[in-house]
């Protein structure tokens, strides 16, 4: 048998691949701390998102490459570093944010705001480090569903601190009203306002800022394309042709400013009685999935109607924050892993990777 050292383990894990980059773990730079003893090996695996949905193939490819090489796996420890899929001109604004996302809907009404919320905290969960900013100046309601409360401080720099909630960092207008004041903008002071949270909240380091944007295409959006390279876009619809009908002009103004389309989720799916469990499917069947086809985006997920997620939504504690995952909730981390998936492979791709997509 060939000596055991650390190039034989090396160069057997370079038979590795990450899934969803299409390259092998050691030129990806992914094998860390390697220690080897007579015929054991523990070692970290950096992936590119804490996120990842299958570590479990990793770890699987990996102990079948060791094991082709008589040692055995003892210890294998989990590390991310998530990196940044858009140019780096966004440095100059907000340099220690490595991805901003944009999560967007061509109608009211669709749920873009649960799933802007439940993303963050799917995200959040996995390990990273998150931020969410309500975009929806006029008619902000990410405080409620976090169940955040209070007036945002002052940071020793004079920058404005977020407030945390289910390891979220949110800011919003509506910490900065009274209740039930309306906010009555044009949109200079609309812009103004998304520009000020970018510039001057204490975000600190983020893997992701997740920004929740009104529906339809108006200044809120181009504010935010304007400001800030954007890592991806994100759009919200339900299987309703109207819906979809909305969501396709979004999707072609995205496309106008050069943002990147991450994919296309697809809320209030279908519906399952609680009582005998028969699928309703209220608002139609398989529209976002046609959209993705014919535009060749990603399916990022398809979320059911379920009352936990209104129940949770009113009371600030999100569907993925629930004791009981639902249906909804699954739903909801699967496209978060999706999220952060693609946002790898646009990471990977602008350092000159070259890859492989599912």
């Amino acid at each position: 048998m060939a000596e055991i050292n650390e190039a034989a383990v090396m160069q057997a894990l370079s038979a590795v691949q990450e899934p969803e980059l299409g390259k092998d773990i050691v030129t990806l730079e992914m094998v860390k701390e390697l220690v080897l003893s007579g015929s054991n090996a523990s070692l970290m695996i950096e992936l590119t998102t804490p996120a990842c949905p299958l570590k479990d193939v990793i770890e699987r490819d990996i102990r079948g490459a060791l094991d082709g090489i008589g040692v055995q796996l003892t210890e294998l420890r989990w590390g991310a570093k998530v990196r940044r899929a858009a140019a780096p001109s966004q440095e100059k604004l907000l340099p220690n944010i490595r991805n901003v996302v944009a999560v967007a809907s061509g109608k009211g009404g669709v749920g873009k705001s649960t799933v802007s919320v439940n993303l963050a905290v799917a995200l959040a969960q996995s390990g990273a480090r998150v931020g969410l900013l309500d975009a929806d100046i006029t008619g902000p309601n990410l405080p409620q569903m976090l169940g955040a409360t209070g007036t945002p401080k002052s940071s020793p720099g004079g920058k404005i601190e977020p407030i945390e909630r289910h390891g979220v960092k949110l800011i919003s207008i509506q910490f900065f009203v009274p209740e039930g004041q309306p906010i009555v903008w044009r949109g200079p002071l609309i812009g103004g306002a998304i520009q000020q949270f970018l510039r001057d909240v204490e975000w600190g380091d983020l893997d992701y800022l997740i920004v929740d944007l009104p529906p339809g295409t108006s200044d809120a959006q181009l504010t935010l394309a304007q400001a800030v390279p954007l890592a991806g876009a994100v759009l919200v619809t339900t299987p309703q042709d109207v819906a979809l009908a909305d969501v396709t002009k979004a999707l072609a103004m995205f496309r106008r400013m050069n943002v990147p389309i991450l994919g296309i989720v697809e809320n209030m799916s279908s519906f399952a009685c609680p009582h005998c469990g028969e699928q309703t499917e209220i608002f139609g069947r398989g529209g976002a999935e046609r959209l993705a086809k014919e535009e060749q985006l990603e399916m990022l997920g398809r979320v059911p109607l379920e009352m936990a997620v209104r129940q949770g939504g009113d009371a600030g504690i999100p569907a993925v924050a629930q004791r009981e995952a639902g249906p909804a909730a699954i739903a909801l981390k699967v496209v978060a892993g999706a999220v952060a998936a693609r946002l790898a492979v646009r990471a990977a791709s602008e350092s000159g990777t070259t890859l492989t997509i599912a």
